[in-house]
C-alpha cells in the first residue's frame, strides 16, 4: 500500500522583508524609548510601524512616507532629521536600504507579526556594563507602599484567594499609608489610590476580572518581601527602643503593689458610686476609674495615664461628656473640582472662623456634623489608636439656584430628598445661595424654583436656610458648628444602630434639656455612610419604592404607604387578582393613609396605579416601560 501523502491544508506564502529596514530601525528605537518611559507614543510608533512592514517599495526620504497610514508632520520629521544624521555620518552616498554593519535583524517582541526587525548589537560599553536602570521602590508610607505590603500579607495567609478586591485592599491599607485612599488632600484630585495606575505599569501588580481583582506580580512578590523585611526590622527596633526605655525609667517595679493599688481605688470607687446612688458604667469599676477618676473624691489618675485611657475606653459604645469634640465634616466635593475659586473660599473662610472641620467623602448630603473621641497618643506607638465617631442628628445639603434648577430638570431633586428623609438622620437641612439675581437667566422660571423650595419645606418637612452667597453659607456653618457643640457638651452618646431607628427613642433621649446628664442615641459615621451609598445592593422592597416614585403625582409619602401594606409588587398584583371586579381594583388603594391622615380617596392615583399595572404579566412579573414611566 503506498504511503500516505503529505496533506497540505493552506498555503503559508513567505512575507518579503522590508524594504525599508532603516527607517524601521529608528521607529522601533523610538517605540521601545517612548514604553521605557511609560508614554502613550509607544502606540502611535506601533502603528507607523505596522504601516511601514506593509509597504513594498522603497522610499527615498521620510517626506515620501506621509502617504502611509499613521505618518504624520512629527514622525515625518523626527525620520528626516535621523536621514540627515546618518548622511552626515556615512558620506551623501550612504545607502538607505540596507542596514548599515554591526546591526542585525532580529523578530520582533512587541508586534504579532513575523516579520524581522533590525535590532542593534550591545556597543562595547554596554557589554562591558554601562550604567543600570533604577530600580522603583515606593516611598514609605505611600499608596503603593501600602497596597504592595497588603498583597503580599494576604498572599501569605493559608488558604488565602490569592488576589483582593478594590474596596478590601483599600480598607486593609489604610493604616498603612500617611494619605487617604478615597478623599484627595485639599487643592489635590490624587488619592494614595492613584499610585496603583503606576504599580500596574511597572509590572509589580497584576489587574484582572470584573469588579477587577489585585494580586502581585513576581516582581512584586519579591519587591514586597523586602519591603515587609524592612518594616520587620523597624518594628523589632521599635520594641527594643520602647523597652529600653521602660527599663529606664521604672527600674525594679513591683507588680504586686501596682495590683493592690489597682484594688484599692476600685474598692473606694464603688462605695462612692454607691453612697451617690449612681451605677458603675461598665462591667469593670477600674474602666469607670480610666474614664471619670479625676470626679472621684481621693483617686488619682494613674502614673500611666495614656496607657490606661487607651486600654480602658468606655464599654458599650458611650461617649461621655468632655471627652469628645464636635466636628464639622465637609464632603470633598464641596472643596474641588467645578469653580475651584469659590470652593477653595469656602474652606479659607472656615478656617478664618476657627471651625474645626475634616474634608472627606460623604455618601448623601454636602455637611454634618460627628462627635468624635478624643484618643491620647500611647507611648511606643506611631500613631494614636483610631477614635470613634458618632452622627448628630443634623444634614445639610447645600444648593445654589443653578444647580437647584439643574436637579430638577434631571430628577436628581426628588431623589436627594428621599435619600436624605432614609439617611437616619432626623433633622435634614435645605441651605439655598440665591447668588443675587442668577436665577432670572436659569433655564426653569424663578417662580418654578421657589416653589420647589416652598415645597420642600411644607410638604417635605425640610428645614429650608436662605442665604445670599458662600459667605453667608459658611456664617450659618459657623453658628451651627457652636451651638451644637454647647447642646451636646453635657450629654453622653450611646451609639446605636440603624436597625432600632423609627422607635421614637432617639427624639424623647436627645430632647431631655431639663436633665442634668441626658442621653442621646447615635449611628456611628461608618455605618451612616455605608448605609447612604447610592449604588448599592437594592433590596425587592426598595426597587418597588422606586419604581412607585416614577409615576406622575406619586411621592415617597405615599410610596411608603403603600409598601407597608404591600411590600412588593407580586402581593400587589395578588391583591388585584383577589378583586371580583375592576371597580374594586381601581379603588383597592383608596382607604390607604399616608402623612397627617390624608388618604387617596380623592385621588386618582389608585385608578392609575390600576392602569399601569394592567401591562405586568402576573405569571414573569415583568414590568412594561409605561409602568416605570410617567405620560
Amino acid at each position: 500500500m503506498p504511503a500516505a501523502e503529505h496533506v497540505r491544508l493552506g498555503r503559508k506564502r513567505t512575507l518579503p522583508p522590508c524594504p525599508n529596514p532603516l527607517f524601521l530601525q529608528w521607529l522601533s528605537e523610538l517605540r521601545d524609548q517612548a514604553a521605557e518611559k511609560g508614554q502613550k507614543t509607544q502606540y502611535v510608533y506601533q502603528k507607523a510601524i505596522s504601516s511601514l512592514k506593509k509597504y513594498p517599495l522603497p522610499l527615498q526620504n521620510a517626506r515620501e512616507a506621509k502617504i502611509l497610514q499613521n505618518f504624520g508632520d512629527g514622525i515625518c520629521k523626527i525620520l528626516d532629521e535621523k536621514l540627515q544624521r546618518h548622511y552626515r555620518e556615512n558620506g551623501p552616498d550612504a545607502p538607505i536600504h540596507s542596514l548599515p554593519s554591526g546591526v542585525t535583524v532580529a523578530p520582533s517582541r512587541r508586534s504579532n507579526n513575523n516579520l524581522a526587525q533590525p535590532t542593534k548589537q550591545p556597543s562595547r560599553k554596554e557589554r562591558e556594563g554601562g550604567r543600570r536602570k533604577r530600580e522603583y521602590v515606593p516611598q514609605k508610607r505611600s499608596g503603593g507602599y501600602a497596597v504592595l505590603l497588603t498583597l503580599y500579607r494576604e498572599s501569605q495567609v493559608p488558604g488565602g484567594k490569592g488576589f483582593m478586591f478594590k474596596l478590601e485592599l483599600q480598607a486593609e491599607a489604610q493604616h498603612l499609608s500617611d494619605k487617604s485612599f478615597s478623599v484627595p488632600d485639599l487643592g489635590s484630585k490624587y488619592t494614595a489610590w492613584s499610585s496603583v495606575s503606576t504599580l500596574i505599569q511597572k509590572d509589580l501588580v497584576l489587574k484582572t476580572h470584573n469588579p477587577a481583582r489585585y494580586s502581585l506580580t513576581e516582581l512584586g512578590l519579591a519587591l514586597a518581601e523586602r519591603l515587609e523585611d524592612g518594616e520587620r526590622e523597624q518594628e523589632e527596633d521599635r520594641r527594643r527602643d520602647v523597652r529600653e526605655e521602660e527599663e529606664g525609667s521604672w527600674p525594679g517595679v513591683d507588680l504586686t503593689a501596682e495590683e493592690d493599688e489597682r484594688k484599692k481605688r476600685t474598692e473606694l470607687v464603688s462605695l462612692f458610686l454607691s453612697a451617690c446612688g449612681r451605677p458603675i458604667a461598665g462591667p469593670d469599676p477600674a474602666a469607670y476609674v480610666a474614664q471619670r477618676g479625676s470626679e472621684v473624691p481621693g483617686v488619682h489618675s494613674s502614673e500611666k495615664p495614656q496607657a490606661a485611657e487607651t486600654k480602658t475606653r468606655p464599654a458599650g459604645g458611650c461617649l461621655y461628656p468632655g471627652s469628645y469634640d464636635i466636628v464639622l465634616c465637609v464632603d470633598f466635593i464641596e472643596t474641588t473640582g467645578g469653580s475651584t475659586a469659590c470652593k477653595q473660599e469656602l474652606v479659607k473662610e472656615l478656617q478664618r472662623n476657627g471651625v474645626t472641620f475634616d474634608v472627606r467623602k460623604l455618601n448623601v448630603g454636602d455637611f454634618l456634623w460627628v462627635a468624635k473621641e478624643r484618643v491620647a497618643p500611647v507611648s511606643g506607638q506611631l500613631r494614636a489608636p483610631p477614635s470613634r465617631e458618632l452622627v448628630l442628628d443634623y444634614i445639610i445639603e447645600r444648593k445654589r439656584m443653578d444647580d437647584l434648577c439643574g436637579s430638577i430638570i434631571d430628577g436628581r431633586f426628588r431623589e436627594q430628598k428621599f435619600r436624605l428623609k432614609r439617611c437616619g438622620l432626623q433633622k435634614p437641612i435645605y441651605l439655598v445661595e440665591e447668588c443675587g439675581s442668577a436665577a432670572a437667566h436659569l433655564s426653569l422660571p424663578e417662580t418654578t424654583l421657589q416653589q420647589a423650595i416652598v415645597n420642600t419645606q411644607v410638604v417635605d418637612g425640610f428645614f429650608v436656610k436662605r442665604v445670599q452667597d458662600v459667605k453667608e453659607s459658611v456664617a450659618y456653618l459657623t453658628v451651627m458648628t457652636r451651638y451644637l457643640s454647647k447642646l451636646y457638651q453635657n450629654r453622653t452618646l450611646v451609639c446605636r444602630s440603624r436597625e432600632l431607628e423609627g422607635d421614637g427613642q432617639n427624639e424623647e433621649e436627645c430632647g431631655g434639656r431639663e436633665r442634668e446628664d441626658p442621653s442621646c442615641s447615635l449611628i456611628s459615621f461608618a455605618e451612616f455612610n455605608q448605609g447612604a451609598v447610592k449604588n448599592k445592593c437594592q433590596t425587592v422592597r426598595e426597587v418597588f419604592a422606586r419604581q412607585l416614585m416614577q409615576i406622575s403625582g406619586l411621592s415617597g409619602d405615599k410610596a411608603v404607604a403603600i409598601l407597608e401594606h404591600y411590600s412588593t409588587l407580586h402581593s400587589l398584583l395578588k391583591a388585584y387578582e383577589q378583586c371580583p371586579s375592576d371597580t374594586e381594583r381601581e379603588k383597592l388603594l383608596s382607604s390607604i393613609r399616608y402623612g397627617k391622615l390624608k388618604s387617596f380617596e380623592s385621588h386618582s392615583l389608585p385608578a392609575l396605579l390600576y392602569e399601569r399595572s394592567t401591562v405586568i404579566d402576573t405569571h414573569t412579573l415583568a414590568v412594561n416601560p409605561l409602568f416605570l414611566g410617567c405620560h
